[in-house]
């Protein structure tokens, strides 16, 4: 039963060193983007440049849609602030105040 114990408490030993050689790699890795981006900022760039993703990135991605025209999803014809225009329908709100019932 100690023989069990032992080898999976050095079982999971094993794995959080792997874990945490995993998360210091990471660490590393978000250092080196934030002085990369530190860098490019006072040289001037684009903060976004400097973080291009490499080639296998890319070429794994799906493909990018290609982008709408904004121009002919605009109508200049209906602006709901001025209240004209637009729709045959003019909705109006309801009289305020008790019904007029008898």
């Amino acid at each position: 039963m100690e023989a069990a114990r032992r080898k999976m408490q050095e079982e999971h030993d094993a794995k959080v060193a792997i874990f945490k050689e995993k998360q210091r790699l990471q660490e590393e890795e978000k250092r080196r983007q934030k002085t990369e981006m530190g860098e490019s900022m006072e040289q001037g760039k684009s903060y976004k440049g400097a973080a291009k993703p490499t080639e296998e990135a890319c070429s794994s991605q799906t493909v990018l849609k290609p982008k709408t025209d904004k121009k002919r999803l605009r109508s200049t014809d209906y602006n709901p602030l001025t209240g004209h225009g637009g729709g045959s329908c003019s909705w109006r709100p309801g009289r305020r105040g008790p019904s007029s019932g008898g």
